[in-house]
């Protein structure tokens, strides 16, 4: 019974893989960068994407997001606010997106039309670290409310992921909140992973993160033009 279990399970990954890699070729050939945005529930992950979006917006930059629930459209609706397009996927059961998921609720996008692609992913560190979704980038959140230990207790999760973001700075200190332990984590877990510090709330190190976005859109224009 195991052994037949195991066989699904790897069933299941490799064709989400396959699917996973079409996708990527196809926000590759529009030049869209997407994101894969992980974290436990509460984090403040949709309250970040929201200043996100709206921050991206007032730049003049395309910018979309997939929101991933097991129930509501509670987050889409808050997000699309921003005034960026938004869609939910409900998963109900499912603890996580797949990339199945992904490319249904992309039908009727003109992928040429967007610089950046969000993926909200359901709160969970756990499952979402199996399922590759086709993007370039796969964001790792915690908060200062979590503690410091967060990444090794889902080592999985975070050692899957390319960037760390450390949410409501703000309550660093009033939850007595160790940054060089959160760091020194991180680091144990995936050596050199860029950490970015931020407060949605508060606004805190968000131009910085909107700055490392625009820049990484411009390094990404530089190596197209140069395979032209």
């Amino acid at each position: 019974m195991n052994t037949r279990v195991l066989e699904i399970r790897k069933g299941v990954l490799n064709k989400n893989d396959e699917l996973a890699a079409t996708l990527r070729e196809r926000f590759t050939a529009a030049g869209v960068i997407a994101f894969n945005l992980v974290s436990s529930p509460g984090t403040g992950k949709t309250a970040f994407l929201e200043k996100t979006l709206r921050a991206m917006r007032e730049a003049g930059l395309r910018v979309a997001a997939l929101v991933g629930d097991l129930e509501t459209d509670n987050d889409a609706r808050r997000l699309a606010s921003s005034g960026a397009p938004v869609r939910q996927i409900n998963t109900h059961r499912c603890c996580h997106l797949e990339a199945a998921m992904i490319a249904e609720h992309l039908e009727g996008w003109d992928l040429n039309e967007l610089d950046y692609l969000f993926i909200e992913n359901v709160g969970n560190l756990v499952c979402p670290s199996s399922y590759d979704l086709g993007e370039k980038l796969r964001i790792a959140m915690l908060s200062v409310t979590e503690g410091e230990d967060k990444p090794l207790k889902y080592p999985g999760m975070f050692n899957s992921a390319d960037i760390a973001v450390i949410t409501k700075m703000d309550l660093a200190e009033a939850c007595d909140f160790d940054r060089a332990a959160a760091h020194a984590n991180i680091e144990a877990v995936r050596p050199g992973m860029r950490i970015f510090e931020v407060s949605a709330k508060r606004g805190m190190g968000m131009a910085q993160w909107i700055d490392w976005l625009v820049q990484l859109r411009a390094s990404a224009d530089n190596q197209r033009s140069h395979l032209r």
